[in-house]
């Protein structure tokens, strides 16, 4: 009799460690989804940080300079999400937004100034308003640096691809 009780006893001990392990570990993963979830303001509060650093040629070094797609992988990476270091690769990444659905955060994707069969620039949408919406990115052009530019400009509506959603909202 003396070891049921004691069986019972330890039985029960351990079924109430693995109860007690069980909500710890459900409650750890809640906590990693809300954690997870990037505010999309705070991407653009970082990338503008970043504003009148220079452009260089294949460069992801806030010290030195950025490209484009080097900018653009380089904030995201503060967020915990590795992107592509190369333009050409967001071709086929990510979910494409309508403009009447882009949000702040998604990023935009452009072909070449020359080339329209590769992609040639990316900058992240930091005022979002479809087709007038103002993006964030480093410019080899006129500018030489991280700046902000609308969309709704010649040079961009020409050569806009797609906007692509990498958070999965």
């Amino acid at each position: 009799m003396r070891s049921r009780v004691l069986l019972f006893l330890i039985s029960a001990i351990l079924l109430s460690s693995f109860t007690l392990k069980k909500n710890e570990a459900q409650i750890a993963v809640s906590n990693t989804k809300i954690q997870s979830k990037i505010n999309r303001d705070s991407i653009i509060v970082y990338a503008k940080k970043y504003l009148g650093t220079p452009y260089v040629y294949a460069s992801s070094n806030p010290q030195k300079g950025f490209d484009c797609s080097g900018f653009v992988s380089y904030v995201f990476k503060n967020f915990g999400l590795t992107l592509p270091r190369s333009s050409g690769a967001y071709k086929n990444l990510g979910k494409t937004v309508k403009p009447e659905d882009f949000k702040v955060g998604d990023i935009l994707v452009f072909y070449g100034y020359k080339d329209r069969t590769i992609i040639g620039h990316l900058g992240i949408i930091c005022e979002a308003n479809g087709m007038q919406s103002k993006f964030i990115h480093a410019s080899s052009g006129k500018a030489q640096q991280v700046t902000i530019t609308a969309l709704d400009t010649e040079h961009y509506t020409k050569r806009f691809y797609k906007c692509i959603d990498v958070l999965g909202e």
